[in-house]
C-alpha cells in the first residue's frame, strides 16, 4: 500500500508540475485539470454570490475580486497538491507512518527544516520538495507583473474612449460626438490604434486567460463593450458613408472579428465560424452565435446598447451619459 501511495504521489506531482508549466511558462493557451477546476470553482462562487444582486456597484466589487482570487486559490491548490504528493512519496520510507510523512513533506516544502528524514532516497525527495515549493512561489511572483502590465495596456484606450463615446460606450454615440465637435478627421487615427489594441488583446488574453476576467476599473466601460462600440462605429461608417470612410476601418473590423472569435474560442463559448449574410441581426439567447454577445453575457458585464441581453440583470439598457450642455447666461461680452 505504501508503494501504491508513492505511485499516486508521483502522478500527482507530475500533474501539478504540468499545470504550473502550462500556466506560467508556456506562452500558449494550454489548459490543465487543476487550473480549469479552480477557475470553474471561483467563477461559480462569484456568480452564486451575485445571483440576486441588482446593485451594479456591489456586483462589480465581488466580480472584480474573482480574477485575483483565482490566482491566489490556484497557487494554494498547487502548494496543497505538492504537499500531498511528497507526503505520499515519503510514505514507504516512514514505515507507513502517515503523520511523519506529512510532517517531512511540510518541513521540506516550506523549507522549515524541523524534520529530517533518514536515508538517501528520502533525502532526494525532500530536496526536490524544497525546490518545488520555492520554484512555484517564485514563478507566480514573476507572473504577476506580466499580468498587470497587459492589464494596464488594455485599460489605457478603454478609459480614453469614455470621453469619445460616453459611458457605457456605444458605436453611434462615438460617430455622433466626433461629428458634433468637428473631429471626424480623428477617426482614422482612432481606428488604427484600436486595431493594434485588438491584436494585443487577441495575443495576451488568450495566452494568459485569467486576464479576460480582470474587470475594467470603471465597470460601465468594460473592455469588451469598448471594443464592440468601436467595431460598431467602424461598421456603421463603412455601410452608411463608404465614400468617406477611412481605410483604417476595414483592418479594424477584420482584426476585431478575429479577436472576438479567438476570445470566444478560448472561453469555449459558442459562436458562428461563418455567419451567413441572411442570418437574423437580432439574436435570441438560445442562438448566441455572436461572439461579442457570448463574451458579454459570460463575464456578466454591465448592460449596454447593442451588446446582447443580460438575463441575470434583467433587460436594463440605457443610453451613454453625455456631458451637460453649458453656455453663458448673459451672452458674449466684448471689449471696447
Amino acid at each position: 500500500m505504501a508503494w501504491l501511495g508513492f505511485a499516486g504521489g508521483l502522478c500527482r506531482l507530475l500533474m501539478t508540475g504540468s499545470s504550473v508549466i502550462k500556466t506560467l511558462l508556456i506562452p500558449q493557451n494550454l489548459s490543465s485539470a487543476i487550473s480549469t477546476g479552480v477557475g470553474r470553482l471561483v467563477l461559480s462562487c462569484s456568480r452564486l454570490l451575485t445571483a440576486r444582486m441588482r446593485s451594479l456597484h456591489r456586483r462589480e466589487r465581488i466580480l472584480a475580486a474573482a480574477a485575483p482570487m483565482f490566482l491566489f486559490t490556484l497557487l494554494g491548490t498547487w502548494i496543497l497538491c505538492l504537499y500531498v504528493a511528497f507526503a505520499l512519496m515519503l510514505l514507504p520510507y516512514t514505515g507507513t507512518d502517515v503523520p511523519t510523512a506529512f510532517r517531512l513533506s511540510g518541513s521540506s516544502l516550506f523549507t522549515l527544516g524541523f524534520a529530517i528524514p533518514a536515508g538517501t532516497a528520502p533525502y532526494g525527495i525532500v530536496f526536490t520538495a524544497a525546490i518545488s515549493g520555492l520554484g512555484v512561489i517564485a514563478l507566480m511572483i514573476g507572473y504577476m507583473p506580466t499580468i498587470y502590465s497587459a492589464y494596464n495596456r488594455r485599460e489605457t484606450l478603454v478609459i480614453m474612449l469614455e470621453a469619445l463615446s460616453g459611458k457605457p460606450p456605444w458605436g453611434p454615440e462615438l460617430l455622433a460626438r466626433q461629428q458634433l465637435i468637428g473631429n471626424v478627421s480623428y477617426l482614422p487615427r482612432l481606428y488604427e490604434r484600436w486595431t493594434e489594441w485588438a491584436a494585443d488583446i487577441s495575443e495576451s488574453h488568450t495566452t494568459y486567460q485569467s486576464l479576460i476576467y480582470f474587470r475594467s476599473r470603471f465597470p460601465e466601460n468594460a473592455w469588451p463593450l469598448a471594443l464592440l462600440a468601436v467595431l460598431d462605429a467602424a461598421a456603421l461608417q463603412l455601410s452608411l458613408c463608404p465614400s468617406s470612410a477611412p481605410a483604417e476601418a476595414r483592418p479594424l473590423l477584420r482584426v476585431g472579428y478575429v479577436t472576438m472569435r479567438s476570445l470566444a474560442r478560448s472561453l469555449q463559448l459558442p459562436y458562428s465560424e461563418d455567419p451567413h449574410p441572411e442570418d437574423p441581426l437580432e439574436l435570441t439567447r438560445e442562438d448566441f452565435e455572436l461572439a461579442a454577445y457570448s463574451i458579454a453575457a459570460h463575464l456578466d458585464l454591465p448592460p449596454a446598447l447593442w451588446s446582447g441581453r443580460r438575463t441575470r440583470l434583467g433587460t436594463v439598457e440605457r443610453m451613454p451619459d453625455r456631458p451637460a450642455h453649458r453656455e453663458p447666461a448673459g451672452g458674449t461680452s466684448g471689449g471696447g
